[in-house]
Formats: structure tokens, sequence, C-alpha cells
């Protein structure tokens, strides 16, 4: 991000790249990053065979770290360190192996150093297509710092003023 693009939505962007770049985690279950704008997020993830429970349905927990890393990007969108103080999920139906999740976060509410997130969990394509199978709330936590440090000091440099004026 340069100066001279400074929107919130270039913002955004630039620290989901920062974030990506270092969340091992989720590239690691074979997430990806499908939008970003401020204060919201959508990522997706293909149920493997590796995920799948007892019940041969997809583990809880998967879909879980699907919603929570969906918070975290939404929740990290403005370049300050965010984190979860809480969250929840509620599960409405099963995800199958070979099921396409995709989570979207939208903020519901940011002031001071708090906010709350929404997250839902559905099947965009695979066995189980058109279902939602989770709602997440989150709860975030501004802490110290910015995701990508010293971006919130760059100023752009201001044009020199008109000649003949002070």
């Amino acid at each position: 991000m340069t100066p001279s693009d400074s929107s919130p939505q270039a913002l955004a962007e630039a620290v989901a790249q920062a974030m990506w770049s270092r969340d091992h985690a989720s590239q690691g279950l074979g997430m990806a990053i499908a939008a970003i704008a401020p204060g919201a997020a959508t990522l997706t993830m293909t149920v493997r065979q590796d995920m799948a429970n007892g019940h041969g349905i997809c583990h809880g927990g998967f879909m879980f770290t699907l919603a929570d890393s969906t918070f975290a990007f939404a929740c990290n969108s403005y370049n300050r360190n965010t984190v979860a103080s809480a969250c929840g999920i509620d599960f409405l139906a099963p995800a199958r192996v070979g099921d396409v999740l995709q989570a979207h976060a939208v903020e519901r509410s940011r002031s001071g150093r708090t906010g709350v997130y929404d997250i839902t969990v559905s099947v965009i394509a695979g066995p189980s297509a058109g279902k939602t199978v989770a709602l997440f709330r989150g709860k975030s936590y501004r802490i110290d710092g910015e995701v990508i440090a010293g971006l919130a000091h760059a100023t752009p440099v201001a044009p020199p003023a008109p000649s003949g004026t002070q």
C-alpha cells in the first residue's frame, strides 16, 4: 500500500496479504481468501478426507477454525492488532468430504477496543451445496500494535504551497 492509495479497501487488502503470509494454520488447512473489505472477510475451504470425524462428516473443529480465521481477517482489516476475547458457534447441519465451505464475516459493532462479528459458514459446492452449516459470533479486543508495523505513522507528503501564499 502506498500513501497515494490509502483507501480503507486498500488498507484491508494490504493487511490481509500481510496476515496471510504468516498464517500457516489457515494455509495448511487449504483455506483461501475469497474477499476482504473493511470489517468483513470471506474465506473458503474444501473439506478433505482427513477432516472427517468418526461419523464420516466434517469435524466441527475444522468448521470452527474456518470461521475463526475469517473472523481474524475481518477484525484486523483496519491494521490494528486485534484478537478474540470470546466466541461461540452453533452447528446447524453437517458438511461432508468434498464440500466447499465458505465463511463470511460481517462486523456488527466496533467501538473503542471491542468489536462483534457474525460469521456464517455455508456450503457453496459439493454434496451439501446450498446449506448453512454453522453460525459463529466472535467478540474482538484490540491490543497494542499494528498488523503492518509503522503504517499508521506513514503520512503522505503534502504538496508544496502555491507561490505567494503562507
